[in-house]
C-alpha cells in the first residue's frame, strides 16, 4: 500500500509472517518530537510492591497518556515518557499521588527533562535477531549520541531511545546508515589547496560516486580551506569548479566557523583533512578529536611536538571517540605505520628500523653533482612537489627528525626534538625568512653548498 504514490511499491500489511528482507529485519526507523521525561527516584522504592501500579493509576486517572516507559532492574526509579504538554500535569498528579513519601525522604525526586525525542527501529524480523541492540546503540554511540531512556518490548520487534530533541536528525542519519538503509554520510572539511590538497580533491571528485555505489559511504565536501579563505556549502561543494569558486569566495578564513560548520548537528560524522604543514593547524587537532571530528592529516606537526602533546592527543581521541590517520606522515603512501603496529600488535621486537627518511634529501642529493646550482635543484623539487611546502624542513632535517619520533613513538619510545642530533644545512641568514624570500635569496649559498660537497666526496673517497 503506498496511498501518495500508487505504482510505487508499499507497506505490506498482512495478518500471516512475511519473509523480512531488511538488513538485521529492521524494516523502519522513525521519531517521536515534542517528548518530555518524568523521572521518578528514591531509595524507598525499592522492593516496595504496588509503586508502579500508582504511577501508572494516577496517570490514568488524570487522563495522561504515557508514551514509553523504563525502569531498571534495581527499582530505584521509574522513568517514563509523555507529550510535553502533559509533562507538567503529570509532575503534579505523581508528586500529590507520593507526597508522603516524598515528605519522608522514600521519594527523592519527582523531576522534568524537557525537550527530548524518541528514536525507534521496528520490524518484524527483529525478533530473536542478536545483534540488532547493540547496532542500534553503537551507531547513537559513535555519532555521540547520549541515550537518557531505553524500552524494548518481548516481543524484540521495537527499540526505544529517548535523546535530545537537538540531535534527532543526527540519530535518524546515524542509525538509517548504521543499518544499511541508506548511505553512510561522511561531512568533510579540507584545509589546504597546495600540491597535496588539489589531488586530494580531484581524487574524491573522480571516485566519489564508486566509493558510494561499492562501499555505501556518502563523501561529502563541505568546506574548503587555504590560508586567506573560504568556501562552504550547506549540501555539498561541486568538485568540479571548487577553485574557481574558492577564489572568488569572499569569506575569509575562519577557523571557528569551518569546524562548526564540518561538525553539523544534522549529520553524524564529520572528517577534518589538513593538508597543510602548519602548526597553526595542527595545535587544534586535540580540540576536534575531543569534539568528535576525526582527523587525516600528512601534517606531521602534531604528532612529533612535545611528548605532553601527544599524550593529549592520544587522551583527546580516546575521549572523543575518534581516529586520528596520519599513516601519510611517513613513507608517503606506503603503510609503514600499519607495519609497525601490526608487528608490535602481534608479539613482535622491532630491533631497528632502515630506510631512506626524506624522498626529497634523497631525491636533492642523487640529482646534485656539481654541475648544476644546488638552488636550482630545490626550486625544481619544490615545483615538482617533491618537497615540503616549506624546503627548509627537509633541509633542515627537521622534516627527517620528526619522522623519527613518529616511528619512535609507534614503537613505544618517549622521545621529542632535542633528544637526538640534527644537522641542519640552512643558512642562519636564511632561517626567519619567508618562504619567497628563502627561495630567491638561496642562490647566494650556492657556492657554499658546492664547497660542502666537494669536501664530503673526498672525503669519501679517502
Amino acid at each position: 500500500l503506498n496511498s501518495f504514490t500508487p505504482e510505487q511499491p508499499g507497506t505490506r500489511i498482512a495478518v500471516f509472517d512475511v519473509p523480512d528482507e531488511g538488513i538485521k529485519g529492521i524494516k523502519g526507523i522513525t521519531a517521536v518530537s515534542d517528548i518530555a521525561l518524568v523521572n521518578i527516584e528514591g531509595a524507598g522504592m525499592i522492593g516496595v510492591p504496588g509503586t508502579a501500579e500508582r504511577v501508572f493509576a494516577t496517570l490514568k486517572t488524570a487522563g495522561l497518556s504515557v508514551t514509553l516507559i523504563s525502569q531498571a532492574s534495581s527499582e530505584h526509579s521509574i522513568c517514563i515518557a509523555v507529550p510535553r504538554e502533559a509533562a507538567d500535569k503529570a509532575k503534579a498528579v505523581i508528586s500529590e499521588a507520593f507526597s508522603d513519601e516524598i515528605a519522608e525522604g522514600q521519594i527523592q525526586k519527582v523531576d522534568i527533562t524537557d525537550n527530548q525525542s524518541i528514536v525507534a527501529v521496528v520490524g518484524d524480523g527483529m525478533a530473536g535477531t542478536p545483534g540488532v541492540a547493540a547496532r542500534f546503540f553503537s551507531n547513537l554511540g559513535k555519532a555521540r549520541i547520549n541515550v537518557r531512556a531505553i524500552a524494548q518490548g518481548s516481543s524484540e520487534r521495537n527499540i526505544s531511545a529517548v535523546i535530545d530533541s537537538d540531535n534527532v536528525t543526527k540519530a535518524l542519519r546515524a542509525v538509517h546508515s548504521g543499518f544499511y538503509l541508506s548511505a553512510k554520510t561522511i561531512s568533510i572539511g579540507v584545509i589546504g589547496t597546495g600540491v597535496v590538497g588539489r589531488t586530494l580533491l580531484e581524487q574524491l571528485r573522480g571516485q566519489r560516486e564508486r566509493l558510494r555505489n561499492r562501499f555505501n559511504i556518502d563523501l561529502r565536501v563541505r568546506a574548503i580551506a587555504k590560508s586567506d579563505r573560504m568556501l562552504f556549502s550547506d549540501v555539498q561543494i561541486d568538485l568540479s569548479g571548487w577553485q574557481d569558486a574558492l577564489n572568488s569566495s569572499e569569506e575569509a578564513l575562519d577557523l571557528e566557523f569551518f569546524e562548526m560548520h564540518v561538525c553539523a548537528e544534522h549529520l553524524p560524522h564529520s572528517v577534518i583533512i589538513d593538508c597543510t604543514a602548519e602548526q597553526e593547524i595542527a595545535d587544534r587537532y586535540s580540540g576536534w578529536l575531543e569534539r568528535g571530528i576525526h582527523i587525516i592529516t600528512p601534517n606531521k606537526k602534531a604528532f612529533s611536538g612535545s611528548q605532553a602533546g601527544y599524550e593529549v592527543l592520544k587522551a583527546s581521541a580516546t575521549a572523543g571517540h575518534t581516529h586520528y590517520l596520519y599513516e601519510t606522515t611517513v613513507g608517503a603512501a606506503l603503510p609503514i605505520i600499519k607495519t609497525i603496529r601490526d608487528l608490535i600488535d602481534t608479539g613482535d621486537r622491532v630491533h631497528s628500523v632502515k630506510g631512506i627518511l626524506s624522498g626529497t634529501l634523497a631525491y636533492l642529493f642523487n640529482s646534485y653533482d656539481g654541475s648544476k646550482p644546488f638552488s636550482e635543484i630545490v626550486a625544481a623539487a619544490k615545483a615538482s612537489g617533491f618537497t615540503e611546502p616549506d624546503p627548509r624542513d627537509d633541509l633542515s632535517g627537521m622534516d627527517v627528525a620528526r619522522k623519527l619520533i613518529i616511528i619512535a613513538r609507534e614503537l613505544g619510545q618517549e622521545i621529542q626534538i632535542g633528544d637526538f642530533p640534527v644537522q641542519n644545512l640552512v643558512p642562519d641568514e636564511l632561517k626567519k625568512l619567508e618562504v619567497e624570500e628563502f627561495m630567491e635569496n638561496l642562490s647566494r649559498y650556492d657556492d657554499q653548498m658546492l664547497e660542502l660537497y666537494e669536501k664530503t666526496a673526498k672525503n669519501k673517497q679517502s
